[in-house]
């Protein structure tokens, strides 16, 4: 009489390998709304702001208005991708109560934030890697700094990675999760220095503006494409980089503590 077979060892990367594999195929099934709809909307903006006003006008000595804007508009379709994917996934699985698989499932909290971190990473990064080529067809770019650029860009997709899991632990409804995008996301790019130069604003607006976190995630961004920018690159990545790791303790707390998962 032969004993119970022995079981498999125990694989500690198998859950989040696993989370991570859903969370990609999640955005990859519904490509055409997840990336191919924000790469058409940006492309409209790349349109109308590079073969219209792109060569009329200037706002940065040295470069066109199409070249100024163009970081922006990549910057954009990175931040609001890496936000949607976090934020609709984790909500979603506690609007339907499938997140009661992920808490009781051997996956500790840092794995399951940097599985649905990675996933909403690789959908921003993508993104923004098509409205860079298409951006490429309406003006040239200096490409000053490409690997800063690199380090810009990625800080901004696990930065917004991270919001979108604190919004999607918060928000009760579908419309209060839009608040979060309409209200606070939208706002704050739009008034971060996407279409202009806060320097050329008066005092106040300016001061306004510098108060602005993505202010300093544009800024930095747009140094390293352009080498030019309102603030020094050391200071636009410390501040981006110490909201990032904020941003991190707050979803990762939020997470271990289960706040918020269990209703």
């Amino acid at each position: 009489m032969t004993g119970p077979l022995p079981l498999p060892p125990f694989q500690p990367w198998l859950p989040f390998l696993t989370l991570l594999k859903r969370e990609v195929l999640r955005f990859l099934r519904v490509s055409f709304q997840t990336l191919l709809a924000p790469v058409i909307t940006a492309s409209l903006y790349l349109f109308v702001f590079g073969a219209t006003l792109g060569q009329r006008i200037s706002v940065l000595e040295g470069f066109s208005y199409a070249q100024f804007v163009i970081p922006g508009l990549i910057l954009m379709g990175i931040i609001n991708n890496s936000f949607a994917n976090t934020s609709t996934s984790l909500f979603m699985s506690r609007y339907l109560g499938n997140i009661v698989d992920l808490l009781v499932a051997p996956i500790t909290a840092p794995q399951l934030i940097l599985a649905y971190t990675l996933a909403a990473m690789l959908r921003g990064m993508l993104v923004g890697a098509v409205i860079t080529l298409i951006a490429l067809g309406f003006a040239p770019l200096p490409w000053v700094y490409p690997g800063l650029g690199l380090v810009m860009a990625l800080l901004s997709s696990f930065l917004f990675a991270q919001f979108g899991l604190i919004a999607a632990i918060h928000a009760n409804t579908f419309d209060a999760l839009s608040m979060f995008t309409n209200f606070l996301l939208l706002p704050l790019i739009y008034f971060g220095g996407v279409f202009y130069p806060v320097s050329i604003l008066p005092p106040f607006w300016e001061g306004l503006s510098r108060c602005n976190p993505l202010f300093y995630l544009i800024d930095g961004f747009r140094f390293a494409l352009l080498g030019s920018g309102d603030n020094p690159f050391w200071l636009s990545f410390g501040i981006s980089a110490a909201m990032a790791g904020g941003l991190f303790l707050w979803a990762a707390l939020l997470i271990a503590t289960g706040y918020r998962l269990r209703n």
